[in-house]
């Protein structure tokens, strides 16, 4: 091997956080984490992406694509823009849900554009709700760099647990 590089991460208990949910609507949980009152989620850690933005029904997040990132054919891995779509999506929809309502995905549909590398700088994954009903829901989302180009699209739908 030639030139090898180290990446440590160091992330909290994910059941804990979970466990800190209790009581919040999914609007408070999200701003908690953003605030630094909460810790980031694991994968947010592992792949250094984070909230940006939040509104009811709208979640941005943020990574700078890396060589952590990358495929064995050099560019950063499909994999990346899927789990930033999946989880930008997804808090899309927490955002909208009172205490007590949780969800998990039941599909994504990601289209690939173009692949990204670590020159691609910042990108953005900007993600609305479509429609929130009461055992599903829909939302969309688009990774762009900051020129605004697109990188992927995807849609989502998840699964609404509400409390009984």
């Amino acid at each position: 091997m030639t030139n090898p590089r180290t990446r440590t991460i160091t992330w909290e208990d994910p059941r804990a956080l979970a466990k800190s949910a209790a009581g919040l609507s999914g609007m408070e949980y999200l701003q908690k984490i953003i605030a630094g009152e909460l810790p980031p989620p694991p994968i947010g850690v592992l792949m250094n992406f984070r909230i940006a933005e939040l509104s009811e029904g709208h979640a941005v997040f943020v990574v700078e694509p890396a060589e952590y990132h990358y495929n064995p054919i050099g560019v950063v891995h499909g994999g990346v823009a899927a789990t930033l779509l999946d989880s930008a999506m997804g808090c899309a929809i927490h955002s909208t849900l009172p205490a007590g309502a949780s969800y998990t995905t039941l599909e994504i549909k990601v289209n690939y554009i173009r692949a990204m590398s670590s020159e691609t700088g910042l990108v953005r994954c900007e993600a609305k709700v479509i429609h929130v009903g009461g055992r599903t829901a829909t939302a969309e989302g688009k990774i762009v760099d900051e020129r605004g180009k697109l990188y992927a699209h995807a849609t989502t739908t998840c699964i609404i647990f509400r409390p009984t």
